[in-house]
């Protein structure tokens, strides 16, 4: 507690420790059930380490030796002794996929992908049909995703499946056979073929358009390869889990919530986030699927997991996150989405229905003193449903605070209850943090998500601004200090928020932002402008049509920079491949020339977000004194502001 014994609020928590890698990270279980693989700090980055299921961490072993940049996202095999992992160079997303030798853990990591810049690899998946190989998509030629089987002893790659349409898909069973054929129509319907013995295509079904923006997910072929489960909107509102049969095209409801849709935004980040629908590691066959609540909903599907779900429910009273379960589907690692508390990890064993704590995320942090998130919701102006989530700080009355509102970006992701760093890290600094799932935010709807459809800068920033007239409203926060805040799109609203409306919020943060929406189309990757019918297209507009990109053009901030007045951070990554540097270099200088505040930090080895620690500390000391100076928050640095020149 502070000095005075009249204040109430928690200790400032030290930046370094706040934005500290995590000292346990995605963990799983090996498909034996003898061993835990999972992400802890190692010579300065996030690396795999592996131990014995029965082990501590004193006994486990580090098998990637990064010492450039943080791993993510890695793989058993059917191999005990192999083990692989994605890694790009310095945030560039040209993702290559290595093997590391587990009984030999200190050998170098071998590039089974040696591929070409601007191509990548886009994860491994077995192949139960021939031990000892995996199934990698990757687009050596630049603008074809192509399968190919991977030997993962030999490092042999042979083409699997050939792509040659851009917008389709080829959809394999467990024996890597293809079963099922997808294509992204002129119109945005997605077109869904059975494949036949013969190669013959068949159609069975059409789905959605714009209610679809990020795609169908997910497009999971059945355990017996004779069913595709897909997210569908059918003819109501709620995004459902349906099976289409590969013979009939029947299409039945395997998963629905009245009310709520199926949360897909695991997809985004396989591996890291929860997904949409869980499956048993030896068989596939579907067991639980997630929904967008308040709180994240399970849907249990599966008898023999329902018993082992309610043992799983007395470990934490936070809700299931990642699963991770062996062979024979008896021993389990299992994480846990917590408001206050992220990264708790148990071990069960249904079998002797042993449970133990493994770790938690962050070891050292007292979840007590932190805040907790709370679901709130409230009309737009034209009545609108809105949901999102208000952090209050800890200690003090919860009247009259400066504000932070923080934009998620996509914009088609949403935000969710569980540990989000900023508004933890905001509400220690003594802001209330408000979170909006704005019309556009997948989750909530296909009434919500098409709402958005010619709505940048206009209906969705408008709802941005009513949920702060909300909390204004309702006595939460002072008027005279909001600040707004976001990443990748939430950086595009945040320059939206200071030119749309140059008098509503007294500081703001773009973290790499879209300054110009016809430019930042234009240097997207080559390989993702077939697929951006149902997204960017459909809700935005085509650059290469006059009179969508003057339309455009008036809804970017670049264009509106006359109108900034207000304080503003920016961040970019220099390597950014998704909204590149020029989007934060053009409105900076901008300001510059008129003598604006601004401050600009660039990150020569980071790319669409920072992920290095030493990095992320620099952007958030540079966020904490920002919103300090111009907010009035807290700040552990008792130094002068850093200078805007």
């Amino acid at each position: 507690m502070t000095g005075d014994p009249t204040d109430q609020r928690p200790e400032l928590i030290d930046i370094e420790r706040f934005f500290a890698d995590p000292q346990f990270a995605n963990p799983s279980i090996s498909p034996d059930g003898t061993r835990i693989a999972y992400l802890a700090p190692h010579r300065g980055r996030r690396n795999v380490w592996v131990r014995g299921v029965d082990q501590t961490h004193d006994d486990a072993v580090p098998v990637t030796h990064d010492t450039r940049r943080g791993i993510t996202t890695y793989y058993w095999t059917d191999d005990p002794r192999w083990l692989l992992y994605l890694q790009d160079t310095d945030g560039n997303e040209d993702w290559h996929l290595f093997r590391v030798d587990l009984d030999d853990p200190a050998a170098p990591a071998v590039d089974l992908t040696p591929l070409d810049p601007g191509s990548r690899a886009l994860g491994a998946e077995p192949l139960p049909s021939v031990p000892g190989s995996v199934l990698v998509t990757m687009n050596r030629r630049p603008l074809f995703f192509d399968t190919f089987r991977i030997d993962v002893a030999t490092g042999e790659t042979t083409l699997h499946l050939e792509q040659d349409d851009p917008t389709a898909a080829v959809l394999l069973d467990r024996r890597g056979e293809s079963v099922f054929h997808t294509v992204l129509a002129a119109d945005g319907t997605v077109e869904i073929s059975a494949i036949d013995p013969t190669g013959e295509k068949r159609p069975l079904r059409r789905l959605g358009g714009a209610e679809h923006p990020m795609g169908v997910y997910p497009q999971q072929v059945t355990a017996d390869g004779k069913g595709l489960l897909v997210g569908s909107f059918q003819d109501g509102d709620d995004l459902r889990l349906v099976r289409i049969d590969h013979e009939t095209g029947a299409e039945t409801v395997v998963a629905a919530v009245d009310g709520h849709d199926l949360d897909i935004g695991g997809m985004m980040l396989p591996g890291v986030l929860p997904p949409p629908v869980h499956t048993y590691r030896r068989s596939g066959e579907i067991f639980a699927a997630r929904f967008v609540a308040d709180r994240p909903h399970i849907e249990v599907l599966d008898p023999q997991f329902a018993e082992i779900y309610a043992q799983l429910q007395k470990l934490s009273d936070g809700v299931l996150g990642t699963l991770s379960g062996d062979d024979s589907g008896q021993r389990w690692i299992a994480t846990f989405v917590h408001d206050r508390d992220p990264g708790v990890t148990w071990f069960y064993d249904h079998t002797t229905g042993e449970a133990r704590l493994l770790f938690r995320a962050y070891p050292d942090r007292d979840p007590n003193t932190l805040a907790p998130m709370q679901p709130v919701g409230f009309p737009a102006r034209d009545g609108l449903p809105l949901h999102g989530y208000l952090t209050l700080p800890v200690g003090v009355e919860p009247r009259n605070l400066p504000l932070v509102l923080a934009v998620h970006g996509g914009p088609w992701h949403h935000d969710s209850w569980g540990y989000s760093p900023d508004a933890q890290f905001l509400a220690n600094r003594g802001y209330a943090v408000l979170q909006v799932n704005f019309r556009g935010s997948l989750g909530h709807g296909k009434r919500h998500a098409t709402a958005a459809i010619g709505e940048f800068a206009r209906a969705m920033h408008d709802d941005l601004v009513d949920a702060v007239e909300w909390a204004v409203d309702r006595g939460y926060a002072d008027p005279d200090r909001l600040g707004i805040y976001g990443g990748s799109y939430g950086g595009y609203a945040a320059l939206v928020g200071v030119t749309v409306t140059p008098d509503r919020f007294a500081a703001a943060v773009d973290y790499v932002g879209v300054s110009d929406l016809a430019n930042f189309l234009r240097t997207l990757p080559p390989f993702t402008r077939a697929l951006s019918i149902n997204n960017w297209y459909r809700y935005v507009g085509d650059p290469e049509i006059p009179e969508q990109e003057a339309d455009m053009l008036a809804r970017s901030p670049i264009t509106m920079v006359d109108k900034i007045r207000t304080p503003l951070l920016v961040a970019q990554g220099a390597n950014d491949v998704r909204v590149v540097r020029a989007e934060s270099d053009n409105i900076v200088a901008r300001l510059r020339e008129r003598g604006v505040p601004v401050e600009y930090l660039v990150a020569d080895d980071e790319g669409h977000g920072f992920e290095n620690p030493e990095n992320r500390i620099m952007l958030y000391r540079a966020i904490e004194q920002h919103f300090a100076r111009y907010l009035g928050g807290r700040s552990a640095d008792r130094s002068e502001p850093p200078s805007t020149d």
